[in-house]
């Protein structure tokens, strides 16, 4: 095993990409920053890395994609291993980082994803999921992306200036429906959590401040909306 380094890394361009799996029956989508550019419509920043998004249960299209290359596993906390033909990675393992040949730096990181019949599931949390229909859409050129809010939710956990200006260029662009969707999902899964009047108040109200894209989302610079629902809820 070897511990994962981002030195190594020379990404492949986003049209090598599109060509190695264009082949597949199965659905994939371009994550990442690069995802939010082709939101976008142009380039809005230099890339690390390019990532591909992938259903677990879909994992071996990845295989067949790339014959011939190296595919290590990002094992959990940080060690990558070789993932071998026709191995089942499991719930827990979500990073693929594949190169052409030992020699070869890194090209292309895949994340695999849940999926329950036709929903997508965020591994992050349960609570956040849509219809696999609507994980992603296909630029006019047939490049199929992830949707920009389904990006950004990702991004949202703890965000880099990187995130902060992949927000910033594609919010203009976010219909009602997706800023919707997005602030409920942020909520549900990154919080702030309830506080039972078991822990010392005398109503429940929400712990910590609200995220900060919030009132960008929704308009709202009190963050209200990030507050469960801008109600009190029940305990």
């Amino acid at each position: 095993m070897r511990r994962m380094t981002a030195p190594d890394w020379a990404p492949a361009p986003l049209c090598e990409v599109v060509g190695l799996f264009s082949p597949l029956a199965t659905p994939w989508w371009v994550a990442g920053g690069h995802a939010i550019a082709l939101a976008v419509g142009r380039p809005l920043r230099p890339h690390a890395d390019i990532d591909v998004l992938v259903l677990r249960e879909h994992q071996h299209a990845v295989q067949r994609a790339l014959p011939g290359w190296e595919w290590w596993v990002a094992d959990p906390p940080g060690r990558l291993r070789p993932w071998q033909p026709g191995e089942y990675l499991h719930l827990g393992v979500h990073d693929v980082w594949c190169r052409p040949g030992p020699e070869d730096p890194w090209r292309v990181q895949v994340m695999l994803d849940e999926s329950h019949e036709d929903l997508w599931v965020s591994r992050r949390s349960a609570l956040v999921h849509r219809p696999l229909a609507e994980l992603g859409t296909v630029t006019a050129d047939g490049v199929p992306y992830l949707a920009p809010e389904v990006q950004l939710f990702y991004k949202a956990k703890e965000p880099r200036p990187k995130d902060e200006e992949d927000f910033t260029a594609v919010l203009p662009l976010l219909r009602p429906a997706q800023r919707a969707w997005l602030v409920k999902a942020i909520r549900d899964a990154y919080g702030p959590p309830p506080r039972s009047p078991h822990d010392g108040g005398r109503a429940c109200v929400a712990q910590g401040p609200p995220h900060p894209w919030t009132a960008r989302l929704t308009g709202d610079p009190s963050g209200a909306a990030d507050r469960i629902g801008g109600v009190r809820p029940r305990c």
